[in-house]
């Protein structure tokens, strides 16, 4: 199974400011996360990440979402297009292709990014970088004991405002 993971960042690698504000993505982003959401048919994000969609408004209903949680509060819950779990990421990838999917999806934030880095379950990366540089604020990585190589496939500018789309591809 193929695991992407799909992120907006700042020039400085951040993911998102204080509080969580990712108010500075462009729409040009938005719009291709949510194009290969609903290709992908599934998202894989952490609970921050999840409250933060909810708060925004942004969640797909025409896809899957796994958020990965160890908050008793939201493991309790159940909905027909939302899987709450405390799950190891290679545990996360086998629900996925459990339910026939060919890919999965990964979002955020940066210690769920680490989490599926260091397994070695990432096998492509895109990256929409946004022209700002963020002082403070959550980087696409936390801390961890990886240092995988990767293959740049793409380079595409998306906007008028200059965000470009590097695609990767890690090497195992």
């Amino acid at each position: 199974m193929k695991t992407i993971l799909y992120m907006a960042i700042t020039v400085n690698g951040k993911i998102a400011g204080t509080n969580d504000d990712t108010s500075w993505t462009s729409k040009e982003d938005w719009d291709g996360f949510r194009a290969i959401c609903r290709k992908v048919g599934n998202a894989v994000i952490g609970r921050r990440t999840y409250e933060m969609v909810i708060k925004e408004g942004m969640q797909l209903s025409d896809i899957l979402t796994v958020v990965m949680t160890h908050d008793p509060r939201l493991l309790a819950k159940h909905s027909p297009d939302t899987i709450f779990t405390d799950k190891s990421p290679k545990d996360v990838i086998a629900i996925l292709k459990e339910k026939g999917f060919k890919e999965a999806l990964v979002c955020g934030g940066g210690i769920l990014n680490s989490s599926f880095l260091k397994e070695g379950i990432i096998d492509e990366i895109y990256i929409d970088i946004e022209p700002l540089i963020l002082g403070r604020g959550i980087p696409l990585f936390a801390d961890g004991d990886f240092q995988p190589r990767l293959k740049l496939l793409e380079v595409k500018t998306l906007t008028n405002r200059q965000t470009v789309q590097l695609h990767y591809k890690v090497i195992k």
